[in-house]
């Protein structure tokens, strides 16, 4: 994450920041949204696409827009941002909207939090080989393609579960990595075993996760995909305090085998650990159907004797088996 702020802001110990512009609506831009905008300011986010949080499907990405707004963060969608000018006392923000037109308006402070670039320019002058991205290669015990180098992070490639090698820089993968590096360095064998892209996010009282493949990646790596969404309560409903979690699973229509899931519900209605239950059924390859085998905990203030998660796994049976 960049900052542009006036020169102003350094020779006058009066200056205050009241309006925040924040280019880039990803996991980042919405938490510093809401950070900002629980101290009072006056914030507004720039996304260049049609919809905010490209990392899960538009409808998802659209309840969150609705609840930064909801919240008074103006969101504006579908303008590239092509220019960040100083103009003494502020920072100009320039942009081309979605009619080519050229709109600007004026900061105390501006945000950049566009996405990451992986910083190689030190292993490339002494030889190491760059793949996806420009990222650095690793094979699996994080080695470099010198000798007695290991890398990781977001300065590496990494292996995805079901895409192989990419480009997917996250602090969870990061962390993993290091380990395995460690590991190898001090003589220890361990491999890194993948990613699945599991990210999530808070914004404001909701909390949005995705795991593993949206229907569009799934076409791409080659399965046949069918995604259905179930709305279904967090507890049972009849004890006080129920909220629906739209649980959204993409699987393999021929063999049936878990691709990936989103889910969007209330904070405090557990959305990131029942997304972890998907994640953990991915990495050991199980099918949608092998989801409603899991011992799952049950009270009535806290879950189901089918879990949500259940439920809706349950439900994607029901609908391939339609087709």
């Amino acid at each position: 994450m960049r900052f542009h702020v006036p020169n102003t802001e350094v020779n006058n110990p009066g200056y205050s920041v009241r309006k925040v512009a924040i280019v880039g609506s990803g996991y980042i831009g919405i938490e510093m949204a809401e950070a900002l905008r629980k101290r009072h300011l006056d914030v507004t986010i720039f996304q260049r696409g049609s919809e905010i949080l490209s990392t899960v499907d538009a409808d998802l990405g659209r309840i969150i827009h609705q609840k930064l707004s909801a919240n008074a963060v103006n969101v504006i969608t579908g303008l590239t941002v092509s220019e960040i000018n100083e103009t003494g006392s502020n920072v100009e923000v320039v942009g081309l909207n979605e009619h080519q037109k050229t709109q600007s308006s004026t900061y105390d402070l501006v945000l950049i939090v566009v996405g990451v670039q992986p910083n190689n320019e030190l292993l490339v002058k002494v030889g190491a080989e760059t793949g996806i991205a420009g990222a650095i290669e690793v094979d699996q015990y994080m080695q470099t393609s010198l000798p007695d180098i290991w890398a990781a992070g977001d300065l590496v490639e990494t292996r995805h579960h079901l895409l192989g090698e990419t480009y997917l820089p996250l602090g969870t993968t990061a962390h993993k990595q290091g380990r395995i590096a460690g590991f190898n360095i001090a003589g220890i064998q361990r491999a890194f075993k993948g990613s699945l892209g599991t990210q999530v996010l808070k914004a404001f009282d909701l909390v949005v996760v995705r795991t593993g493949l949206l229907t569009s990646e799934a076409i791409q790596a080659g399965f046949n995909p069918f995604t259905v969404t179930t709305d279904v309560d967090d507890h049972k409903a009849y004890f006080p305090g129920a909220q629906k979690i739209k649980i959204r699973i993409t699987g393999d229509q021929k063999s049936g085998r878990l691709l990936g899931v989103q889910l969007i519900g209330h904070y405090g209605s557990e959305v990131a650990k029942r997304s972890d239950i998907f994640a953990t059924a991915i990495f050991n390859d199980m099918t949608v159907a092998e989801i409603s085998d899991l011992d799952l905990s049950y009270s009535p203030p806290v879950g189901s004797p089918w879990d949500a998660v259940q439920i809706a796994a349950q439900n994607w049976e029901q609908q391939n088996a339609k087709r």
